[in-house]
Protein backbone atom coordinates (compact mmCIF):
# COMPACT_ATOMS: atom_id res chain seq x y z
CA UNK A 1 0.00 0.00 0.00
CA UNK A 2 1.48 3.10 -0.64
CA UNK A 3 0.42 5.47 1.89
CA UNK A 4 1.02 5.29 5.35
CA UNK A 5 -2.32 3.92 7.55
CA UNK A 6 -2.87 6.28 10.72
CA UNK A 7 -2.84 4.15 14.01
CA UNK A 8 -3.76 5.88 17.41
CA UNK A 9 -3.56 4.39 20.83
CA UNK A 10 -4.77 5.81 24.24
CA UNK A 11 -2.28 6.08 26.56
CA UNK A 12 -2.27 7.49 30.51
CA UNK A 13 0.93 7.91 30.51
CA UNK A 14 3.19 10.89 28.83
CA UNK A 15 6.06 8.06 28.46
CA UNK A 16 6.20 5.76 26.29
CA UNK A 17 7.51 3.63 29.24
CA UNK A 18 4.54 2.78 31.19
CA UNK A 19 1.71 0.32 29.45
CA UNK A 20 -0.85 1.59 26.86
CA UNK A 21 -3.82 2.33 29.03
CA UNK A 22 -7.11 0.91 27.19
CA UNK A 23 -9.27 -1.44 29.29
CA UNK A 24 -9.08 -1.59 33.09
CA UNK A 25 -5.86 -2.84 33.38
CA UNK A 26 -4.04 -1.14 30.57
CA UNK A 27 -3.60 -4.38 28.48
CA UNK A 28 -4.24 -3.17 25.13
CA UNK A 29 -2.96 -0.76 22.44
CA UNK A 30 -5.76 -0.31 20.08
CA UNK A 31 -4.53 1.44 16.66
CA UNK A 32 -5.92 2.21 13.38
CA UNK A 33 -4.82 1.80 9.83
CA UNK A 34 -6.62 3.28 7.11
CA UNK A 35 -4.80 2.28 3.96
CA UNK A 36 -6.76 5.31 2.47
CA UNK A 37 -4.67 8.46 1.48
CA UNK A 38 -3.08 7.91 -2.30
CA UNK A 39 0.26 9.26 -2.79
CA UNK A 40 3.24 8.28 -4.52
CA UNK A 41 6.77 8.47 -2.95
CA UNK A 42 7.96 9.23 0.21
CA UNK A 43 7.25 13.21 0.06
CA UNK A 44 3.15 12.49 -0.34
CA UNK A 45 3.49 10.11 2.19
CA UNK A 46 4.86 12.81 4.52
CA UNK A 47 1.98 14.97 3.21
CA UNK A 48 -0.91 13.06 4.24
CA UNK A 49 0.45 12.13 7.71
CA UNK A 50 1.12 16.04 8.37
CA UNK A 51 -2.46 16.50 6.95
CA UNK A 52 -4.31 13.61 8.83
CA UNK A 53 -2.25 12.45 11.91
CA UNK A 54 -2.35 15.78 14.54
CA UNK A 55 -5.76 16.09 12.97
CA UNK A 56 -6.83 12.98 13.93
CA UNK A 57 -4.88 13.07 17.54
CA UNK A 58 -6.41 15.72 17.99
CA UNK A 59 -10.18 15.13 17.80
CA UNK A 60 -9.16 11.27 19.55
CA UNK A 61 -6.29 11.53 21.85
CA UNK A 62 -5.34 15.70 22.30
CA UNK A 63 -3.64 14.92 25.13
CA UNK A 64 -1.73 11.55 24.84
CA UNK A 65 0.92 9.94 22.67
CA UNK A 66 -0.83 9.14 19.07
CA UNK A 67 0.58 6.32 17.36
CA UNK A 68 0.96 6.12 13.76
CA UNK A 69 1.18 2.51 12.07
CA UNK A 70 3.63 2.70 9.17
CA UNK A 71 2.47 1.55 5.77
CA UNK A 72 5.19 2.56 3.13
CA UNK A 73 5.64 0.62 -0.44
CA UNK A 74 9.07 -0.72 -1.42
CA UNK A 75 10.09 2.49 -3.21
CA UNK A 76 8.62 4.37 -0.23
CA UNK A 77 10.74 2.34 2.49
CA UNK A 78 14.03 3.46 0.25
CA UNK A 79 13.79 6.94 -0.25
CA UNK A 80 12.71 6.90 4.12
CA UNK A 81 16.07 5.95 4.30
CA UNK A 82 17.97 8.24 2.26
CA UNK A 83 20.13 11.51 3.33
CA UNK A 84 18.30 12.94 6.56
CA UNK A 85 14.69 11.82 5.75
CA UNK A 86 14.30 9.06 8.71
CA UNK A 87 15.83 11.37 11.44
CA UNK A 88 13.53 14.67 10.30
CA UNK A 89 10.45 11.70 10.27
CA UNK A 90 11.51 11.11 14.07
CA UNK A 91 11.52 14.75 14.64
CA UNK A 92 7.91 15.13 13.32
CA UNK A 93 6.87 12.96 15.56
CA UNK A 94 8.17 13.95 18.54
CA UNK A 95 7.06 16.94 18.05
CA UNK A 96 3.22 15.75 17.44
CA UNK A 97 3.79 13.53 20.11
CA UNK A 98 3.41 10.75 17.90
CA UNK A 99 4.86 7.11 17.33
CA UNK A 100 5.29 4.10 15.67
CA UNK A 101 5.14 0.69 16.94
CA UNK A 102 3.70 -1.05 13.68
CA UNK A 103 4.12 -1.48 10.25
CA UNK A 104 1.92 -2.88 7.33
CA UNK A 105 4.42 -4.94 4.81
CA UNK A 106 2.00 -6.78 3.27
CA UNK A 107 1.67 -5.08 -0.16
CA UNK A 108 4.78 -4.46 -1.74
CA UNK A 109 4.24 -1.08 -4.55
CA UNK A 110 0.92 0.97 -5.05
CA UNK A 111 -2.46 0.45 -3.29
CA UNK A 112 -4.83 2.92 -5.17
CA UNK A 113 -6.04 4.09 -8.12
CA UNK A 114 -5.22 0.85 -10.17
CA UNK A 115 -6.42 -2.15 -10.46
CA UNK A 116 -3.89 -4.59 -8.28
CA UNK A 117 -6.06 -7.72 -7.92
CA UNK A 118 -3.73 -11.16 -7.45
CA UNK A 119 -0.15 -8.63 -7.67
CA UNK A 120 -0.81 -7.51 -4.35
CA UNK A 121 0.89 -10.66 -3.80
CA UNK A 122 3.74 -10.13 -5.83
CA UNK A 123 7.22 -10.08 -5.39
CA UNK A 124 6.32 -13.03 -2.79
CA UNK A 125 8.33 -14.45 -0.49
CA UNK A 126 10.74 -16.89 -3.22
CA UNK A 127 11.84 -13.48 -4.14
CA UNK A 128 14.86 -11.35 -2.81
CA UNK A 129 13.09 -8.01 -3.50
CA UNK A 130 10.87 -9.18 -0.68
CA UNK A 131 13.41 -10.02 1.68
CA UNK A 132 14.91 -6.87 0.94
CA UNK A 133 12.07 -4.82 1.29
CA UNK A 134 10.95 -6.03 4.92
CA UNK A 135 14.31 -5.82 6.08
CA UNK A 136 14.26 -2.19 4.97
CA UNK A 137 10.97 -1.96 6.78
CA UNK A 138 13.07 -3.95 9.67
CA UNK A 139 15.32 -0.78 10.12
CA UNK A 140 13.07 2.20 10.11
CA UNK A 141 10.96 0.16 12.49
CA UNK A 142 14.14 -0.90 14.74
CA UNK A 143 14.89 3.38 14.55
CA UNK A 144 11.34 4.69 15.60
CA UNK A 145 9.94 2.43 18.10
CA UNK A 146 9.75 3.82 21.63
CA UNK A 147 11.82 1.83 24.27
CA UNK A 148 10.31 -0.96 26.19
CA UNK A 149 8.01 -0.92 23.26
CA UNK A 150 6.79 -4.55 20.82
CA UNK A 151 6.91 -3.75 17.64
CA UNK A 152 5.73 -5.59 14.50
CA UNK A 153 6.00 -5.69 10.43
CA UNK A 154 2.63 -7.75 8.80
CA UNK A 155 3.20 -9.33 5.49
CA UNK A 156 1.63 -11.35 3.18
CA UNK A 157 0.58 -15.10 3.14
CA UNK A 158 3.68 -16.29 1.51
CA UNK A 159 2.48 -15.99 -2.00
CA UNK A 160 -0.89 -16.21 -3.94
CA UNK A 161 -2.10 -20.10 -3.95
CA UNK A 162 -1.98 -20.38 -7.31
CA UNK A 163 1.40 -19.45 -8.04
CA UNK A 164 3.16 -22.51 -6.38
CA UNK A 165 1.90 -25.93 -6.47
CA UNK A 166 1.68 -27.75 -2.98
CA UNK A 167 4.30 -30.22 -4.34
CA UNK A 168 7.11 -27.22 -5.56
CA UNK A 169 9.87 -28.48 -2.97
CA UNK A 170 12.51 -25.52 -4.15
CA UNK A 171 9.35 -22.95 -3.85
CA UNK A 172 8.59 -23.84 -0.28
CA UNK A 173 12.29 -24.23 0.78
CA UNK A 174 13.28 -20.63 -0.94
CA UNK A 175 10.06 -19.29 1.27
CA UNK A 176 10.74 -20.97 4.09
CA UNK A 177 14.68 -19.80 4.57
CA UNK A 178 13.72 -16.45 3.22
CA UNK A 179 11.64 -15.89 6.41
CA UNK A 180 14.19 -17.45 8.64
CA UNK A 181 16.58 -14.73 7.42
CA UNK A 182 14.80 -12.11 8.71
CA UNK A 183 13.56 -13.65 11.34
CA UNK A 184 16.86 -13.97 12.22
CA UNK A 185 17.67 -10.19 11.43
CA UNK A 186 15.14 -9.70 14.00
CA UNK A 187 16.71 -11.46 16.73
CA UNK A 188 20.08 -9.83 16.22
CA UNK A 189 18.11 -6.23 16.72
CA UNK A 190 16.66 -7.91 20.10
CA UNK A 191 20.17 -8.90 21.03
CA UNK A 192 21.23 -5.50 19.94
CA UNK A 193 18.80 -2.81 20.91
CA UNK A 194 16.84 -4.78 23.28
CA UNK A 195 13.48 -4.28 21.36
CA UNK A 196 11.29 -6.99 20.33
CA UNK A 197 10.37 -6.91 16.71
CA UNK A 198 7.83 -9.51 15.30
CA UNK A 199 7.23 -10.77 11.85
CA UNK A 200 3.23 -11.21 11.37
CA UNK A 201 2.03 -13.43 8.58
CA UNK A 202 -1.34 -13.05 7.49
CA UNK A 203 -3.11 -15.60 6.25
CA UNK A 204 -5.68 -14.44 3.30
CA UNK A 205 -8.35 -16.59 1.30
CA UNK A 206 -6.34 -17.78 -1.91
CA UNK A 207 -2.74 -16.75 -0.42
CA UNK A 208 -0.82 -19.61 -0.14
CA UNK A 209 -1.69 -19.75 3.76
CA UNK A 210 -5.17 -19.08 3.88
CA UNK A 211 -6.44 -20.42 6.91
CA UNK A 212 -4.78 -21.30 10.54
CA UNK A 213 -4.46 -25.08 9.48
CA UNK A 214 -2.00 -24.08 6.70
CA UNK A 215 -0.41 -21.65 8.82
CA UNK A 216 0.20 -24.41 11.68
CA UNK A 217 1.40 -26.64 9.07
CA UNK A 218 3.78 -24.18 7.90
CA UNK A 219 5.24 -23.58 11.40
CA UNK A 220 5.37 -27.31 12.04
CA UNK A 221 6.47 -29.08 9.08
CA UNK A 222 9.13 -26.22 7.52
CA UNK A 223 9.83 -22.88 9.81
CA UNK A 224 10.22 -24.83 13.21
CA UNK A 225 12.24 -28.16 12.38
CA UNK A 226 16.18 -27.49 12.86
CA UNK A 227 15.52 -23.96 12.93
CA UNK A 228 15.72 -22.57 16.68
CA UNK A 229 11.92 -23.05 17.66
CA UNK A 230 12.16 -20.25 20.93
CA UNK A 231 13.72 -17.64 18.22
CA UNK A 232 11.05 -18.53 15.83
CA UNK A 233 7.87 -18.47 17.92
CA UNK A 234 9.34 -14.76 19.10
CA UNK A 235 10.07 -13.74 16.08
CA UNK A 236 7.60 -14.98 13.43
CA UNK A 237 4.06 -14.86 14.68
CA UNK A 238 0.33 -13.76 12.97
CA UNK A 239 -1.28 -11.35 12.08
CA UNK A 240 -4.81 -12.31 12.83
CA UNK A 241 -7.61 -10.30 10.34
CA UNK A 242 -10.73 -10.99 11.57
CA UNK A 243 -12.23 -10.49 7.66
CA UNK A 244 -10.34 -13.14 6.18
CA UNK A 245 -10.82 -15.63 8.80
CA UNK A 246 -14.42 -15.10 8.32
CA UNK A 247 -14.76 -15.50 4.96
CA UNK A 248 -13.11 -18.89 5.59
CA UNK A 249 -15.95 -19.73 7.92
CA UNK A 250 -13.22 -20.44 10.54
CA UNK A 251 -14.50 -20.26 14.74
CA UNK A 252 -11.86 -17.44 16.12
CA UNK A 253 -11.93 -19.78 19.83
CA UNK A 254 -10.89 -22.77 17.28
CA UNK A 255 -8.37 -20.67 15.30
CA UNK A 256 -6.50 -19.32 19.18
CA UNK A 257 -6.65 -22.95 20.13
CA UNK A 258 -5.23 -23.98 17.57
CA UNK A 259 -2.71 -21.54 17.67
CA UNK A 260 -2.19 -22.11 21.21
CA UNK A 261 -1.26 -25.56 21.08
CA UNK A 262 1.60 -24.93 18.33
CA UNK A 263 2.98 -22.37 20.64
CA UNK A 264 2.32 -20.02 17.76
CA UNK A 265 1.71 -16.01 18.70
CA UNK A 266 -0.94 -13.57 17.56
CA UNK A 267 1.37 -10.53 17.08
CA UNK A 268 -1.52 -7.96 16.23
CA UNK A 269 -5.39 -8.54 15.21
CA UNK A 270 -6.67 -6.52 12.38
CA UNK A 271 -10.41 -5.65 13.60
CA UNK A 272 -12.20 -5.91 9.63
CA UNK A 273 -15.29 -6.75 8.50
CA UNK A 274 -16.37 -8.79 5.72
CA UNK A 275 -19.85 -9.23 3.78
CA UNK A 276 -22.03 -12.27 4.78
CA UNK A 277 -24.99 -13.05 2.63
CA UNK A 278 -27.66 -15.52 3.71
CA UNK A 279 -29.44 -16.57 0.17
CA UNK A 280 -33.38 -16.69 0.14
CA UNK A 281 -34.66 -19.67 -1.58
CA UNK A 282 -36.61 -16.88 -3.58
CA UNK A 283 -34.97 -16.24 -7.37
CA UNK A 284 -36.47 -12.72 -7.26
CA UNK A 285 -34.79 -12.03 -4.30
CA UNK A 286 -31.48 -13.58 -5.15
CA UNK A 287 -32.18 -11.32 -8.11
CA UNK A 288 -32.42 -8.10 -6.40
CA UNK A 289 -29.14 -9.37 -3.88
CA UNK A 290 -27.39 -9.29 -7.54
CA UNK A 291 -27.98 -6.01 -7.99
CA UNK A 292 -27.15 -4.25 -4.85
CA UNK A 293 -23.67 -6.56 -5.11
CA UNK A 294 -22.66 -5.64 -8.37
CA UNK A 295 -21.46 -1.96 -7.00
CA UNK A 296 -18.75 -4.05 -4.90
CA UNK A 297 -17.76 -5.61 -7.79
CA UNK A 298 -14.81 -3.19 -8.51
CA UNK A 299 -11.66 -3.09 -10.17
CA UNK A 300 -9.44 -2.23 -7.79
CA UNK A 301 -8.81 -4.87 -5.27
CA UNK A 302 -9.46 -8.93 -5.22
CA UNK A 303 -12.48 -9.42 -3.37
CA UNK A 304 -12.09 -13.63 -2.75
CA UNK A 305 -15.56 -15.11 -2.43
CA UNK A 306 -16.20 -18.53 -0.66
CA UNK A 307 -19.94 -20.45 -0.60
CA UNK A 308 -20.90 -22.34 1.86
CA UNK A 309 -23.67 -24.83 0.80
CA UNK A 310 -25.13 -27.58 3.45
CA UNK A 311 -23.43 -30.84 2.85
CA UNK A 312 -20.99 -29.87 1.03
CA UNK A 313 -17.31 -28.59 0.92
CA UNK A 314 -16.71 -24.80 0.82
CA UNK A 315 -16.79 -23.81 -3.24
CA UNK A 316 -13.86 -20.92 -3.85
CA UNK A 317 -13.94 -18.30 -6.17
CA UNK A 318 -10.98 -15.98 -6.84
CA UNK A 319 -13.03 -12.68 -7.29
CA UNK A 320 -16.64 -11.92 -6.53
CA UNK A 321 -17.32 -10.55 -10.74
CA UNK A 322 -16.41 -14.64 -11.01
CA UNK A 323 -19.16 -15.62 -8.36
CA UNK A 324 -22.51 -13.26 -9.45
CA UNK A 325 -22.83 -15.61 -12.38
CA UNK A 326 -24.04 -18.20 -10.32
CA UNK A 327 -25.70 -16.55 -7.62
CA UNK A 328 -29.05 -18.33 -8.88
CA UNK A 329 -27.77 -21.99 -8.74
CA UNK A 330 -30.20 -24.06 -6.41
CA UNK A 331 -27.95 -25.36 -2.92
CA UNK A 332 -26.02 -21.97 -2.48
CA UNK A 333 -27.30 -20.61 1.20
CA UNK A 334 -24.23 -18.48 1.95
CA UNK A 335 -21.90 -16.23 0.41
CA UNK A 336 -18.68 -14.49 2.82
CA UNK A 337 -16.87 -11.85 0.34
CA UNK A 338 -13.45 -10.33 1.06
CA UNK A 339 -14.37 -6.42 1.27
CA UNK A 340 -13.69 -4.93 3.99
CA UNK A 341 -16.67 -2.93 4.78
CA UNK A 342 -17.14 -0.17 8.22
CA UNK A 343 -17.11 -1.45 11.09
CA UNK A 344 -20.29 0.32 12.08
CA UNK A 345 -22.32 -0.39 9.63
CA UNK A 346 -24.21 -3.88 10.23
CA UNK A 347 -26.42 -4.04 7.44
CA UNK A 348 -25.92 -3.61 3.73
CA UNK A 349 -29.61 -3.47 1.62
CA UNK A 350 -29.58 -6.94 1.48
CA UNK A 351 -26.76 -8.13 3.35
CA UNK A 352 -25.07 -7.91 6.15
CA UNK A 353 -21.45 -8.26 7.08
CA UNK A 354 -19.39 -10.46 9.78
CA UNK A 355 -19.80 -7.38 12.70
CA UNK A 356 -20.72 -10.94 14.93
CA UNK A 357 -17.75 -12.65 14.27
CA UNK A 358 -15.61 -9.19 15.65
CA UNK A 359 -17.33 -9.78 18.44
CA UNK A 360 -16.46 -12.93 19.09
CA UNK A 361 -12.95 -11.72 18.75
CA UNK A 362 -13.18 -8.41 21.21
CA UNK A 363 -14.83 -11.34 23.11
CA UNK A 364 -11.81 -13.75 23.34
CA UNK A 365 -8.99 -10.26 23.67
CA UNK A 366 -10.81 -10.07 26.90
CA UNK A 367 -11.22 -13.42 28.17
CA UNK A 368 -7.59 -14.32 26.87
CA UNK A 369 -5.69 -11.44 26.27
CA UNK A 370 -3.59 -13.01 24.06
CA UNK A 371 -2.34 -10.15 21.69
CA UNK A 372 -1.82 -6.25 23.15
CA UNK A 373 -2.45 -4.50 19.10
CA UNK A 374 -5.47 -4.59 18.21
CA UNK A 375 -5.77 -2.79 14.50
CA UNK A 376 -9.35 -0.85 12.94
CA UNK A 377 -8.66 -1.37 9.15
CA UNK A 378 -10.50 -0.79 6.63
CA UNK A 379 -8.63 0.41 3.51
CA UNK A 380 -11.94 0.22 0.55
CA UNK A 381 -13.67 3.56 1.82
CA UNK A 382 -12.61 5.31 -1.82
CA UNK A 383 -14.03 2.72 -3.53
CA UNK A 384 -17.06 1.70 -1.72
CA UNK A 385 -20.51 2.17 -3.30
CA UNK A 386 -21.70 6.19 -3.16
CA UNK A 387 -24.32 5.36 -0.23
CA UNK A 388 -21.82 4.21 1.86
CA UNK A 389 -19.17 6.52 1.46
CA UNK A 390 -19.06 9.26 4.30
CA UNK A 391 -16.61 11.64 5.39
CA UNK A 392 -13.39 10.80 6.33
CA UNK A 393 -12.97 11.69 10.00
CA UNK A 394 -16.15 10.81 11.07
CA UNK A 395 -16.32 7.28 9.52
CA UNK A 396 -12.55 7.02 11.17
CA UNK A 397 -14.25 8.28 14.66
CA UNK A 398 -17.20 6.53 14.32
CA UNK A 399 -15.25 3.04 13.80
CA UNK A 400 -13.21 3.99 16.53
CA UNK A 401 -15.96 4.26 19.13
CA UNK A 402 -17.48 0.85 17.95
CA UNK A 403 -14.66 -0.53 18.77
CA UNK A 404 -14.39 1.06 21.95
CA UNK A 405 -17.97 0.31 23.01
CA UNK A 406 -17.64 -3.51 22.07
CA UNK A 407 -14.79 -3.88 24.52
CA UNK A 408 -16.61 -2.13 26.87
CA UNK A 409 -13.45 0.36 27.79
Amino acid sequence: MIILPLCFAFRDAKTYNDPVQLGPDGFFHLTYCTNIHPGDGWNEVLANLKKYGPALKQRLAPAKPFGLGLRLSSRESEELLQGDHLEQFAAFLKEQNLYVALINGFPYGSFHKRAIKEDVFAPDWREEARVQYTLRLLAILKSLLPPDMEGGISTSPLSYKRWIAPDDRTAWEQITRNIIRVAEAMAQVRQETGRLIHLDIEPEPDGLIENSVELVAFFEQRLLPANGREKILEHVQVCFDTCHFAVEYEDPKAILDRFARAGIKVGRVQISAALDIVLPDNLKSREEIAAHLTPFAESTYLHQLIEHRHGHPLRRFSDLPNALPTLQEPGTRQWRIHFHVPLFIEQYAMFGSTQGEIRTVLNLLRSRKFTRHLEIETYTWDVLPPAYKQDLLESIHREYQWVLDELKI
